[in-house]
């Protein structure tokens, strides 16, 4: 499944099997373990990513790749945004922001009434707070399993209520 990005970007489904991706998966888990207290850390290794309930999405620009991010479906009308990461040379790109574009657009085709998110709450996350304001989600309780309630940062959207698409470089 392929879809077009920004640009001439390809936003498709992975298998998480790319060296590429792999790497960027690392350098994501390491991150979030480097700005996060123990036990703050919920981000998805890729056995995680290959559950049946989630489906990654990558953007290439040829062969390079740009950013990943993925949709857990918590069950059939709520989903959860999980491993949103820009390669590093692609910064201020807007590859994130069009990576949750394709996410949310996939989130209201399944039917998801609601997208939520958990991230951390401290600066090094400052970024991803922004680009998940511009999308619309507001702050929320947290949600499903998470019972963090020193660190993590919870986000909504209410996608019956939310307009399609931001503009907005993430």
């Amino acid at each position: 499944m392929s879809a077009r990005g920004g640009r001439d970007w390809t936003i498709r489904r992975d298998d998480l099997t790319h060296p590429d991706v792999l790497a960027l998966l690392d350098l994501h888990l390491r991150a979030a373990h480097e700005n996060s207290p123990p036990g703050s850390v919920f981000a998805l290794d890729a056995s995680g990513l290959r559950d049946p309930a989630v489906t990654v999405w990558t953007a290439w620009e040829g062969d390079v790749l740009l950013g990943m991010g993925a949709l857990k479906q918590l069950d059939p009308t709520w989903g959860e945004v999980k491993s949103m990461r820009t390669a590093p040379a692609q910064l201020r790109r807007g590859v994130a922001a069009v990576l949750l574009d394709r996410l949310i657009a996939e989130a209201r085709a399944r039917g998801c009434r609601r997208l939520s998110l958990e991230t951390g709450s401290n600066a090094p996350f400052a970024a991803a707070h922004a680009l998940y304001r511009r999308a619309g989600f507001v702050e929320c309780a947290p949600f499903g399993d998470y019972d963090d309630l020193v660190f993590a940062q919870y986000f909504t959207m209410d996608l019956a209520e939310a307009a399609g698409g931001r503009g907005a470089e993430g």
